[in-house]
């Protein structure tokens, strides 16, 4: 009796623990669903904290709304796809689509499907096929996606089209695959290596396929004219209410390191990879823990999610990979990094990294320093391992040198300062660097786009290297960037407070229209993804030389808030549609734009950027499909989410300085990777009360409206005193 009652005792303290473990979960508050709608351009498939594959469903192609290859809109599945983007505006990946089926097919395999029968949650994703008669389940490891299948019909299939791919057009899915090899090793096993071509240029992929169960025939289905790769269908023996389980691995350099991935997940526990999946992100959501309602909450862990899904370690298990220039290395610490979206993510996500996972940070940097050593420059966008030169600017050097001005371990700040000079001074084939030194700037009669907003972002790569350079003692490449990055003031129009074109022989851009939307791919113009209203605020590294151009603190606000006063519409020729979440002429949707708000606490109006952040919150973020105003573009606009939830926000990302705004949730406890913790905690916070009456860290009075990275990673308490007045 004594034996059962302690039995029974321990089988109840064993289920309230638990029960306590599973409520004290921050996973019900991510939702992979958000942003599947409008332009948020994410996805709801099964991920690992930047992990290399990301199964999910595939309900469309062909439109830049499916560059996640996921609509919330549609009612079709086409398939499941292994990897995808996450929020971003040119598709690409989506490799290696399968699609279970039991019976007979739908047209074409794809199958509809109900939302209700859809679960989409970190780590895990399930769908019920109705016309496929099949329930699939998805999950995935660092190195695998696993798939599992229970089919609700007798004779089971899984159709592989190994063409598959997210592009712009059909003709560029036809034409895509530039070579293929497909091999049926045995019963269970297929592999393959396909060169392509799209986004990542050209690109290597090496594959292998597992079953659980062995196919027991295949057959090739006809795919178009130009097609490389096979379609095939692959049968199985079984009944209804069987199941069948698959992984898939992918590898940049061969089938033996596919295959290699596969031996990191050896049997077939489905459930224990979802559940290492769940408890990794479970780990990430901790690292900050708010208080709020439920709404915030869910908001807040979304934007968590959505940030570290990537970068991506594309390295195999022994650490080698594929350069930018298609030779295989090795990285010495085993690891190395792609899906840097860094035109986004330098201004907030990846300071966002500094605090959260120094030692990621750094072994983020260190990949951008391999990429540079093999391919000359520092990377601009990198895909795959390769670099694509979206984007404008070289934003690897802000990252690289606030890791060196943080002390981020492991990164060697001698190394990362002769890559970034090399990347800002030596043979690029993006920027004329004589054309820059000469004029003082980049006319726009001799770049032929985006000469306004080129030369600002460069300013700003010219600062941050100046800034390593005098940590460094390099006191002549001090003087020499720190006198690059004033190139901003030669397109500064005295006579509209505007940064405008201007050609070879100095004279201004006619005729100027402030509000023509540029967007080079399909307008040209001087402006990137924005007007003149937009970039005009691009200096983030000399705001007090902007405000000095503006005729001081009084005329700057003004001019600020005319961004905000403009009607709330787009103009010009091209494509538009990065350019949203619209406050008069300000661009929520869209990252020129993010540290704006910000300028008005610099400019002692702490007032303005309460009520606008509020605004952008109340407007512009939902825990719904449709929640995101924009691109989430590789966690940039879930980063701005997060820091501005807390109160503050990296203006000027490689100061080491933060921007106090305004608090949107009553407290955050951030929880640093040495044990220590920073609080943030807003008094009296509420719907009225929305403008900060004081602030202070640690009891002391905070006057200037900044504080410092080290004031965070020192651990403390930063206390907003919240009010309804404004004054």
């Amino acid at each position: 009796m004594k034996k059962a009652v302690l039995i029974s005792a321990i089988l109840s303290l064993f289920l309230f623990s638990c029960k306590k473990e599973k409520s004290d979960s921050l996973l019900t508050y991510a939702n992979p669903l958000v942003g599947t709608a409008y332009t948020g351009h994410t996805f709801p498939n099964a991920t690992y904290p930047f992990g290399f594959m990301q199964p999910g469903p595939q309900t469309g192609n062909f439109e830049w709304k499916y560059c996640a290859g996921y609509c919330y809109d549609d009612t079709i599945i086409e398939g499941f796809t292994q990897n995808r983007l996450n929020g971003t505006g040119i598709p690409d990946l989506g490799d290696l689509l399968m699609m279970p089926f039991a019976g007979k097919p739908g047209e074409s395999f794809k199958s509809a499907f109900s939302h209700d029968s859809e679960t989409a949650t970190p780590g895990y994703y399930a769908v019920a096929l109705t016309d496929n008669s099949v329930d699939v389940e998805l999950t995935a490891s660092p190195f695998v996606a696993m798939h599992r299948y229970t089919f609700k019909e007798d004779n089971p299939a899984v159709y592989i089209d190994f063409q598959s791919a997210l592009v712009s057009s059909v003709e560029q899915y036809n034409t895509r695959v530039l070579s293929a090899e497909v091999n049926v090793e045995d019963s269970l096993t297929v592999t393959g290596h396909h060169i392509t071509q799209g986004w990542a240029n050209p690109r290597q992929m090496f594959y292998a396929i597992q079953f659980d169960k062995p196919f027991i025939s295949k057959e090739i289905v006809p795919g178009a004219a130009g097609n490389k790769a096979p379609k095939y269908v692959f049968r199985f023996n079984g009944k209804t209410g069987d199941r069948l389980q698959a992984k898939v691995a992918i590898s940049t350099v061969s089938i033996a390191g596919a295959k290699a991935k596969l031996e990191t997940v050896p049997d077939w526990n489905f459930d224990a990879v979802r559940q290492s999946a769940e408890n990794a992100w479970d780990n990430v959501f901790s690292k900050i823990r708010i208080e709020g309602t439920d709404e915030q909450k869910k908001n807040f862990y979304t934007s968590m999610y959505h940030l570290f899904i990537q970068p991506n370690n594309i390295a195999d298990p022994d650490g080698q990979y594929r350069g930018p220039d298609d030779s295989v290395l090795v990285s010495p610490n085993g690891k190395y990094f792609s899906t840097f979206s860094l035109w986004d993510t330098f201004r907030a996500a990846q300071p966002l990294y500094t605090i959260l996972c120094p030692q990621q940070a750094g072994e983020l940097v260190n990949t951008m320093l391999l990429h540079a050593e093999n391919y000359g420059i520092l990377p601009i966008w990198a895909l795959w391992g390769k670099e694509t030169y979206c984007m404008i600017g070289n934003h690897a050097v802000p990252i690289v040198v606030d890791a060196c001005l943080k002390n981020i371990p492991g990164v060697d700040a001698e190394r990362a300062y002769r890559l970034v000079k090399q990347s800002l001074t030596g043979n690029n084939s993006k920027y004329d660097w004589k054309i820059y030194d000469q004029y003082g700037y980049f006319p726009f009669d001799s770049v032929k786009e985006e000469s306004v907003s080129r030369t600002l972002e460069c300013g700003y790569d010219d600062y941050c290297a100046a800034l390593l350079a005098q940590k460094l003692g390099k006191t002549d490449d001090y003087e020499f960037f720190m006198k690059r990055s004033q190139y901003y003031r030669n397109l500064f129009d005295p006579a509209t407070h505007l940064f405008r074109g201007k050609d070879s022989q100095g004279h201004w851009r006619e005729p100027f229209n402030a509000f023509a939307l540029s967007h080079a791919g399909t307008s040209g113009g001087d402006y990137t993804e924005g007007n003149a209203w937009q970039y005009t605020w691009h200096v983030p590294h000399d705001v007090n030389g902007l405000v000095e151009l503006m005729g001081g603190k009084e005329a700057f606000v003004v001019k600020l808030d005319s961004l905000f006063a403009f009607a709330e519409n787009i103009e010009g020729a091209g494509f538009v549609g990065d350019v949203t979440g619209l406050i008069g002429q300000y661009a929520q949707g869209n990252e020129p734009s993010h540290h704006v708000l910000y300028l008005y606490s610099m400019a002692n109006r702490n007032d303005r950027t309460a009520e606008l952040v509020r605004e952008v919150f109340d407007r512009f973020y939902h825990p719904h499909p449709d929640g995101l105003c924009g691109n989430d573009d590789c966690g940039q606009m879930s980063a701005w989410y997060i820091f501005s939830a807390m109160g503050f926000y990296p203006v000027n990302p490689a100061s080491g300085e933060y921007i106090i705004g305004a608090p949107q949730i009553p407290k955050a406890e951030i929880r640093l990777p040495d044990g220590k913790t920073f609080t943030v905690e807003a008094r009296n916070l509420s719907e009225t009360n929305k403008y900060v009456k004081s602030v202070s860290l640690n009891g002391k009075p905070i006057k200037d409206f900044r504080i410092r990275h080290s004031d965070i990673m020192t651990g403390g308490k930063l206390v907003f005193e919240m009010t309804s007045n404004n004054k």
